[in-house]
């Protein structure tokens, strides 16, 4: 029985509840749209797939209904920084403003809180135990965090500003799945872990991130498996990203960076329990070098390859089995020691996990499992500059997505600015199993047509020629002179970012502009947009991480470059299994997977530009395929509804106006 749809006239009215509390507020009749289409989902208990345009004000389209439903909320974002905004500000703001008593909780992975069992066993002993640490600085950021973690509430790394996130001390100072000893841990009382899910359960809306939802609720590995069962309402804002992040935890990784984890913790476990005993401490060093051998088989650097193309080296078959033997020799000295601690305990498990897994990747089966179209996977393996992972991923995640779904009735609502590839969600409904799902589209209410120009210029080579991006920046360089700087040149791959840089880089020297040059890698992301934002005629450069989830408004950011259209590569062993897959089933793969993919990651990028209603800008397409091809009508058809141009001059004359 579907429960009764709230009264949203009175909170989004121009002189509404909204409007009374919020400066700036704006009545939008696609936000009260939106709105009433979440309500009337929640009410049903419904599936709801919707893309709101940027400036639609969703995140308030889906806060206030879900408040006002009265049951538990689980609110779901891709990133920390919207996870943070949500709990911070507009989940406060809405609820004051509509008067409701419902009280809010923030949940993050465990690697956000401090574990006092961990960094108890950092500072221990006569010396600090701080293998790994980097720099004195980083044994200063350890003592920081152990003075932090003495007046903190919450634990919550995101408090501590001093310590940047990506210190080393974090790594002995938080705990991971694998290393929390749980209801065995002494410190059990004092976890910021378990205060932090005692009040989520406790709270009616929970803000989590789409990594934690998937591993701790959705696969109950974490013991959140009661969060999801007593939840009414589940909802997913960036929800584009969901594919992805659904591929990762249901499917199954082993990494370097885990086992030398593993043999990080068995080493001091042992030094602070077992002293006594040194075969633990020679199994340990057996093992560090054994999967430090096994990386250097490898010899690509961030990559992702087929399974088959490394597992025919017998080097690499050779070293995978080192590999194999010393997780089972570790694993016999920690069982004779296992009694003496919990850690001893929880490092002979882990080893014995990992030790399971390692045989089940390495089994001699093929890549793609026939035997059931469900159940089919993909191995393959990603490199990185010091480690490497052993994959398994899913060909498709809807039907496991679907199982999750099932059981409990509650409402479901996905919601992004970039989920239907023109106004169609067959894709995303496709890719996630969402057969039964509602869709609602509501453009952004922002002038298109007046403050932004869209410019494919002419002249361009084909994409994959030699001297391409010495082209993208003979065709820039204009956009970016009549943009005096504020722009982002976005590139789809490091590679294509590193030559893209300099070249700009002799530009800008020879031209004598004073434009500050920034690249994707050199500094934090945060610290790349706060130096951006400050200067107001920087120039960035970048690669993936910037395509989305970037908010940069006014005049400091007027001209996104993007330098080819972002398919992904036909080669990379997840996307290329599916294509085959696909093929073998009949259907299409460029235009049933591969379009509707590159739509979706090119809206995300253009979005970047106009931000706010009183910001101009040009978004300049070097990829001639968007005008010569075809299917490029469905790609700028997907777009805002921006002015075309391919002639510089229109470009000038945007700028000189």
């Amino acid at each position: 029985m579907s429960a009764p749809t709230p009264d949203l006239s009175r909170v989004f009215a121009a002189d509404g509840l909204l409007a009374a509390a919020i400066p700036g507020f704006r009545h939008r009749p696609q936000q009260v749209e939106m709105a009433a289409k979440v309500a009337e989902a929640i009410a049903g208990c419904q599936v709801l797939v919707a893309e709101a345009g940027t400036g639609t004000g969703k995140t308030y389209a889906y806060l206030a209904p879900a408040l006002l439903s009265g049951g538990k909320v689980i609110v779901s974002t891709g990133t920390k920084t919207l996870q943070d905004q949500l709990f911070q500000r507009d989940l406060p703001t809405v609820r004051e403003a509509l008067k409701v008593g419902a009280t809010i909780a923030l949940l993050k992975g465990r690697a956000n809180y401090v574990c006092p069992y961990h960094l108890d066993r950092a500072l221990a002993g006569d010396g600090r135990n701080t293998a790994g640490l980097k720099s004195r600085e980083e044994s200063g950021h350890l003592r920081a965090i152990a003075r932090f973690a003495k007046t903190t509430h919450t634990g919550d790394k995101g408090e501590l500003p001093g310590v940047p996130e990506d210190s080393g001390a974090w790594m002995l100072a938080t705990s991971t799945r694998d290393n929390c000893l749980g209801q065995d841990c002494p410190n059990n009382k004092e976890c910021f872990v378990i205060n932090a899910r005692r009040e989520a359960m406790a709270a009616d809306v929970v803000v989590v991130n789409h990594h934690l939802f998937f591993a701790d609720v959705m696969l109950r590995d974490d013991g959140l498996g009661e969060l999801l069962p007593a939840c009414n309402t589940v909802i997913f804002d960036e929800a584009h990203q969901l594919p992805d992040v659904a591929g990762l935890f249901f499917g199954d990784s082993v990494s370097t960076a885990q086992i030398l984890e593993l043999v990080r913790d068995a080493r001091n476990e042992g030094l602070a329990a077992a002293k006594d005993y040194s075969p633990l401490q020679d199994a340990c060093r057996v093992l560090d070098k054994a999967v430090r051998d096994l990386r250097l088989e490898v010899k690509a650097e961030n990559a992702r390859l087929p399974a088959a193309s490394v597992t025919r080296e017998k080097g690499f078959l050779s070293s995978l089995d080192g590999v194999g033997r010393a997780l089972d020799d570790l694993a016999r000295h920690l069982e004779s020691q296992a009694a003496r601690a919990e850690g001893l305990a929880n490092c002979l498990a882990r080893s014995q996990d990992v030790a399971y897994r390692l045989k089940q990747w390495s089994r001699d089966d093929t890549a793609v499992a026939e035997a059931d179209a469900d159940e089919a996977s993909v191995k393959w393996v990603e490199v990185f500059n010091h480690a490497l992972a052993l994959n398994r991923t899913p060909l498709s995640v809807a039907p496991i997505f679907r199982r999750q779904r099932e059981g409990h009735p509650r409402a479901w609502i996905f919601t992004s600015a970039t989920l239907a590839v023109g106004k169609d969600f067959g894709h995303y409904r496709g890719e996630l199993g969402l057969d039964d799902a509602e869709t609602g589209l509501w453009g952004s209410p922002f002038d298109y047509e007046s403050n932004s120009l869209l410019y494919c210029p002419l002249g361009m080579p084909e994409p994959n020629t030699p001297g391409y991006e010495e082209a993208v920046v003979e065709k820039a360089w204009p956009a970016i002179k009549a943009s005096g700087g504020r722009a982002f040149v976005l590139c789809t791959s490091l590679r294509a970012m590193r030559k893209i840089h300099g070249l700009l880089a002799e530009r800008l020297e020879e031209a004598g502009e004073p434009w500050p040059l920034l690249l994707q890698g050199d500094s934090s992301k945060t610290e790349l947009l706060e130096r951006f934002r400050r200067a107001g005629n920087s120039i960035l450069v970048a690669s993936q991480s910037f395509w989305e989830g970037v908010d940069v408004r006014g005049e400091a950011l007027s001209l996104v470059v993007i330098d080819k259209l972002p398919f992904a590569p036909p080669d990379d062993p997840v996307l290329s299994a599916r294509i085959d897959a696909m093929k073998k089933e009949g259907g299409n793969p460029f235009f049933d997977l591969q379009l509707p993919r590159a739509v979706i990651s090119m809206k995300q990028g253009a979005g970047r530009l106009i931000r706010d209603e009183a910001d101009r800008g040009v978004l300049m397409v070097c990829d001639k395929r968007l005008v010569d091809k075809p299917y490029g009508r469905r790609i700028w058809m997907s777009l805002p509804p921006m002015r075309r141009s391919r002639e510089i001059t229109d470009v000038e004359a945007f700028f000189g106006a």
